[in-house]
């Protein structure tokens, strides 16, 4: 038994009291001879030395036993009036609700960018952006924490949020062309905030039980709900089409900063702080032992040693001998090496690799899963949605086909609170089956003169119906996926599913941009992004 460093020397139990004199003495003629090494060959036939690797271990697994006995186990928190699932559900509030802000105000985009492509720009925009963020947050996993990202996410997706609000909205100080790229712009700086921002907290809800994930993604659906229900209101009651606008990116701002808030109260509370530290590998909910002075080193009191020596009335040493006595003479002096301080450094490209290989192997069905989900729906949403338009109802239809959407997404993903568990290859099928929403929603718009299916309860129907698919589909894998992995994993699997949505948010809205540019009446002045020349209306800007 031992330690690395760890000697001990004690005189043998067997040794008569002149033995042990001789043992002391020898000792301290080799230290006045040599120093330390001459007091070690001094003493070395009375001494019994044993060197080992694992008893400091073996002693600190001995207290951990003992702590549970002793009180220092903290018993499991419990979230009892579910205000940490009420948080987290505001957290998927905040990481959709600015990019839902800038998307939902369709009616203004549309009467103040005439015959231009803006909410596919906007969509496409956002996915890039996007897609970049959340493979560099996956990057970066194992070296900022979890708790910067996410605050730096906030304050990414609050200042486009209020830029846009007073100096475009408000204070018109932008022309047209100008107004239009600043647009573009917050967006990309919005999606890159947001996207660091959930892909942390999908990292973050790993750590914690499921229901938590499923609150983070109803979350996200009710960011919809709240919004689309916003711009419905402040259009009903202010007809003032920049007046209204402005109240609804006020009211954005004011939710934002409330998500923002309850973040940093809940990550402070005692049930979150048991979780995270629990899947950190820090042991469950363990509070600090007294018993451990963490300093790296044990000194145990040799008494039958002190015992000799005051009982021979050991005299006429030195005060420098004297001191030497005090420290090791009749004494086990147990040496540890300290604790290594442990330095944060970026891992090398190949261990993250088989960090992500590894997980990935284990949850891929899943992740196909998500990815083919939403890019179903990016196909169709909010680019396609926004564009259908019927001459009874005008701008109302676009604005309520996205509200059933949201709406019934919302209810999509409170159902995958259920607690049915789907195995990855049915996930893929199901969600594979939504591909049939393509062609009814086409049917919509084309042909353009008549569509085929022109009355206008059919896209709110089917806007209905893929809702609620992809709530439910969009949620289920990212619920699941964490628990097929090991909890130390659990984060890194959770940005991983993050970076699988937001691929297929990716293709579905590519693919929704380049049909469009093709086949939209004035594609040619529609294709225009930050080059806009002169739009189908005729107008220069």
């Amino acid at each position: 038994m031992g330690s690395v460093g760890a000697e001990h020397r004690r005189p043998t139990p067997v040794q008569t009291p002149e033995e042990r004199d001789v043992w002391r003495d020898g000792g301290r003629a080799g230290w006045r001879d040599g120093g330390r090494e001459g007091w070690r060959e001094g003493r070395e036939s009375g001494v019994v030395q044993s060197y080992s690797f694992d008893s400091y271990q073996l002693e600190e697994e001995e207290i951990g036993k003992d702590t549970p006995e002793r009180g220092f186990e903290e018993p499991i928190p419990d979230d009892r009036y579910h205000g940490i699932y009420f948080a987290m559900l505001l957290a998927g509030v905040g990481f959709l609700l600015p990019y839902n802000s800038f998307i939902t105000d369709v009616d203004y985009l549309h009467d103040k960018f005439k015959g231009t492509s803006i909410v596919f720009d906007m969509s496409l925009t956002y996915i890039l952006v996007a897609l970049l963020a959340v493979i560099l947050n996956n990057v970066l996993v194992e070296r900022l924490s979890m708790h910067t990202r996410i605050t730096v996410g906030y304050i990414l997706a609050l200042g486009p949020l209020v830029f846009v609000s007073v100096f475009d909205v408000w204070l018109a100080k932008f022309t047209t062309r100008q107004a239009y790229i600043v647009n573009l712009v917050s967006v990309g700086v919005v999606a890159f905030g947001c996207t660091v921002q959930q892909s942390s907290f999908y990292g973050y809800m790993g750590m914690l039980p499921k229901r938590y994930t499923q609150g983070v993604m109803t979350g996200e659906s009710t960011a919809g709900v709240i919004i689309s229900l916003s711009r419905i209101f402040t259009k009903l009651l202010i007809k003032d089409e920049r007046r209204n606008t402005l109240i609804f990116f006020l009211v954005s701002v004011s939710m934002e900063m409330l998500c923002f808030l309850l973040h940093l109260l809940v990550r402070r509370s005692r049930f979150v702080r048991y979780y995270t530290s629990n899947t950190q590998g820090k042991g469950p909910g363990k509070c600090h032992d007294p018993r451990d002075n963490s300093t790296g080193y044990r000194v145990h009191h040799d008494v039958t040693a002190e015992e000799v020596r005051f009982g021979n009335g050991a005299t006429g040493t030195s005060s420098a001998e004297e001191g030497l006595e005090d420290i090791v003479g009749g004494t086990y002096v147990r040496f540890d090496t300290p604790k290594a301080k442990i330095r944060k450094s970026w891992p090398c490209i190949r261990d993250m690799v088989l960090h992500r290989y590894v997980v990935s192997r284990v949850i891929w069905a899943y992740m196909l899963s998500i990815a083919v989900t939403y890019s179903i729906t990016l196909c169709l949403f909010p680019g396609l949605e926004s564009e259908i338009w019927n001459p009874t109802l005008g701008e109302w239809l676009p604005i309520l086909i996205m509200a059933t959407f949201n709406m019934s997404d919302f209810v999509g993903k409170i159902l995958a609170a259920l607690p049915y568990e789907w195995s990855g290859g049915r996930l893929l099928f199901f969600s594979c089956l939504r591909m049939v929403f393509i062609p009814l929603f086409v049917m919509c718009v084309y042909p353009a003169d008549a569509p085929t299916l022109s009355h206008p309860a059919w896209p709110c129907l089917f806007s209905l119906l893929m809702g609620v698919t992809n709530g439910y589909f969009g949620s289920v894998p990212m619920i699941q996926a964490a628990g097929k992995v090991p909890p130390e994993q659990r984060e890194l699997a959770g940005n991983t599913m993050t970076v699988s949505y937001m691929t297929g948010l990716m293709v579905g809205s590519t693919v929704a941009y380049a049909a469009y540019s093709f086949t939209a009446p004035g594609s040619e002045a529609r294709l225009s992004t930050l080059n806009i020349g002169t739009p189908a209306n005729g107008t220069g800007y």
